[in-house]
């Protein structure tokens, strides 16, 4: 049967939400950790708690916007986004910055990773930001695919060196 994103609600994150965000966050880094051990962090038994409890003392923060995908009462996606000034070190202005976006593998390819940048994207606009900006790991194409649909371009490259090498 499949499924889609008709069925699925975007609203606001709420400490009841802490433990569902804490899972997805947990995927979020393993998902990288895999794509680059070197460069991303190995999660352990402990990052769904971590990871959570870090994503719950940022829900009262003003200028932090964390939204939930919701279907059957179920946590299946978030996002972590912030609105920020002025940056030297990203030689950048004012932007609203795409941290998370996370959707459950049994749920993605559904229309719910889109519907949550979208809804990201308009709460950011809401509160003032004039652009987004985030960043993709190189191997994630799944992820590069969407921000082209939705009309992201390419400005930056990260490029990592371990010293030991």
């Amino acid at each position: 049967m499949t499924r889609d994103a008709t069925r699925v609600s975007i609203r606001r994150a709420t400490e009841a939400d802490v433990p569902a965000m804490g899972r997805l966050g947990a995927l979020l880094v393993r998902e990288h950790h895999d794509f680059d051990p070197d460069r991303f962090i190995a999660p352990t038994s402990g990052t769904p708690k971590g990871y959570g409890a870090f994503l719950g003392t940022q829900l009262a923060e003003p200028n932090i916007i964390i939204l939930v995908a919701v279907r059957s009462g179920e946590v299946v996606g978030y996002t972590y986004a912030s609105v920020q000034g002025f940056d030297y070190m990203e030689l950048r202005g004012p932007a609203g910055v795409l941290e998370d976006i996370v959707v459950d593998p049994d749920h993605r390819q559904q229309g719910i990773g889109r519907l949550l940048l979208d809804a990201t994207m308009d709460a950011l606009k809401a509160r003032g930001a004039p652009r987004v900006v985030l960043s993709t790991a190189e191997k994630n194409e799944a992820a590069q695919h969407l921000f082209d649909r939705a009309g992201f371009r390419r400005t930056m490259i990260e490029m990592t060196r371990e010293l030991d090498d």
